[in-house]
């Protein structure tokens, strides 16, 4: 059965907008309530994938605040966090660990328009000392209340929503897929259009097929 039209055109629409450049690692956060909030966070800020450090054998729960986003952002489960910086840093990615030392600055002082991956921690706990060492730079929300921390995904919305400010001036934020590479975006909508099928073809380790405009499927889907 085909997608609807109305359904594939909002698909589209909302690809169209993500980014690979813009990322989160989120270390030693483990309530579900956060964990749905900094996910829902992603998928409105147009963040394509998001990152966690967890032990395998960790069970993720994503309750009712996340409004089934963790459907449309992907997540990347790293076991360590050296295993987690090394990932983000072939690809690029400059870190900002958000934490309160000496070396912290203004969030507010740096340039987010490239390669942009916020670090946050639990509020209760903050960042690893292994991890903020191998961040590059150290920023800081400035607040002035009795508290000096905010609520993660509170932080994450903050600095999310600052990289696509300063993205939206410099006119850096996609509006047809470019915030993609072709190959990624075809495999995401089909994967998005059609999710069941898209499982099957997993299993079977076939190549999707192709999708015409209208969100059809191009060539006859053999039995698998």
């Amino acid at each position: 059965m085909s997608i609807l039209p109305r359904r594939f055109e909002r698909i589209k629409n909302v690809l169209n907008c993500r980014m690979e450049n813009l990322t989160v690692l989120v270390e030693a956060v483990n309530k579900p309530h956060n964990l749905s909030a900094i996910l829902r966070t992603c998928d409105a800020a147009g963040v394509f994938e998001a990152n966690f450090i967890c032990k395998r054998d960790e069970v993720k729960t994503f309750n009712s605040t996340a409004q089934g986003s963790q459907k449309w952002v992907k997540l990347n489960n790293h076991e360590t966090t050296i295993s987690a910086v090394s990932h983000l840093k072939k690809k690029g990615f400059k870190l900002y660990g958000t934490t309160l030392n000496d070396s912290s600055t203004d969030y507010r002082n740096f340039d987010y328009a490239e390669n942009t991956c916020f670090v946050l921690g639990a509020e209760k706990w903050g960042l690893s000392d292994e991890l903020i060492s191998k961040v590059d730079e150290s920023i800081f929300i400035p607040m002035t209340g009795m508290v000096q921390s905010l609520n993660v995904s509170v932080a994450a919305s903050i600095l999310l929503f600052e990289a696509i400010r300063q993205r939206q001036i410099k006119s850096l934020l996609p509006l047809n897929g470019e915030g993609l590479s072709q190959k990624e975006y075809q495999k995401t909508l089909f994967e998005w259009s059609y999710p069941e099928l898209a499982s099957i073809y997993k299993k079977s380790g076939n190549k999707y097929p192709t999708l015409n405009q209208d969100g059809e499927i191009n060539e006859v889907i053999k039995k698998q």
